[in-house]
């Protein structure tokens, strides 16, 4: 954002009604509000909201979605990063130390950690699933690869086979992994005092999905990406061998999808919602939602 445009947002909210307008949609994302709503949460006339609801949208703090004879609007949380970024661009002469304080509030008003602002995050991600034996074997050895050191990957089972199915060993090898990391392990070494803290929890089969999880450190943000589990797939060889290769392209493209994501500059609900969405991607029977960032995805095993 540059001067003009910041000072068009900052004498747009420089008005009572607009900036309490404002602060409503923000916490009212991600899913916005209507303008009679507003109206009626803020008071006032209808006319006198949707006035200072065009004087927001053309300042880039608001954005809206035409729903029928209706008009739902969102705030614009890109146009607000937008701004503090110009304001903060130069922030303490390039010295993080010194800004940390500013840091720290913005994080606690997104409901965030003051290091998820911080560009060299590493995020702990834990896969889980019943038998820890294919698919979260699978998902730990992906995001692994496409993390490229952003990420450090965990999976675990809430009943453990104790062993990974010899189908995910031989896939993984196919695909040029090395699968001396793969084990079958509880969950339980996940809750203990000298566990890792973890930053993203996701299960990839609803066994586990609906029942009650430990109480992980870290206070993770959780989606379940539920998938078929190709270890009960029945039929010839070839065909129980397809069942694995379909997890593993469902989950790689999954995690092609959350890598992409720009983690540092999502507030908690807006990533909670992507999140959720990439749980429902290419998966059989429910909806396919389109993510803008999933320039990675691919339609077949590599």
């Amino acid at each position: 954002m540059d001067k003009s445009r910041s000072l068009d947002a900052l004498s747009a909210l420089s008005q009572e009604t607009r900036l309490d307008v404002f602060r409503l949609l923000t916490r009212a994302e991600p899913a916005g509000m209507v303008a009679g709503d507003i109206a009626d949460a803020m008071g006032a006339r209808q006319n006198t909201i949707s006035n200072n609801l065009a004087i927001l949208a053309h300042a880039g703090l608001i954005r809206s979605v035409r729903e029928g004879r209706n008009i739902r609007y969102f705030a614009d949380l890109e146009g607000m990063r937008g701004l503090l970024s110009y304001l903060m661009e130069d922030c303490c002469e390039g010295k993080p130390e010194a800004c940390a304080p500013l840091l720290g509030t913005i994080a606690r008003a997104c409901g965030r950690k003051p290091e998820a602002l911080m560009p060299d995050k590493v995020f702990n991600v834990l896969f889980l699933c019943a038998g820890n034996s294919a698919r979260s074997i699978m998902a730990e050895a992906i995001l692994t690869r496409w993390g490229q050191g952003r990420f450090r990957a965990f999976s675990a089972g809430s009943l453990p086979r104790g062993e990974v199915h010899p189908y995910t060993l031989d896939l993984l090898r196919m695909q040029n992994f090395d699968v001396s990391f793969a084990r079958s392990k509880s969950w339980d070494a996940f809750t203990g005092p000298d566990a890792p803290e973890l930053d993203f929890v996701f299960t990839v089969c609803d066994t586990v999905a609906g029942e009650v999880c430990p109480a992980w450190p870290g206070q993770p943000m959780t989606a379940h990406w539920g998938i078929p589990d190709p270890a009960a797939a029945t039929g010839t060889e070839a065909e129980r061998r397809l069942a694995f290769a379909d997890a593993y392209r469902q989950l790689n493209n999954r995690i092609s999808i959350f890598v992409s994501l720009p983690l540092a500059s999502l507030d908690r609900l807006s990533l909670q919602k992507r999140l959720d969405e990439i749980g429902e991607v290419d998966d059989p029977g429910r909806r396919v939602t389109p993510i803008q960032n999933a320039k990675t995805l691919l339609s077949t095993v590599e």
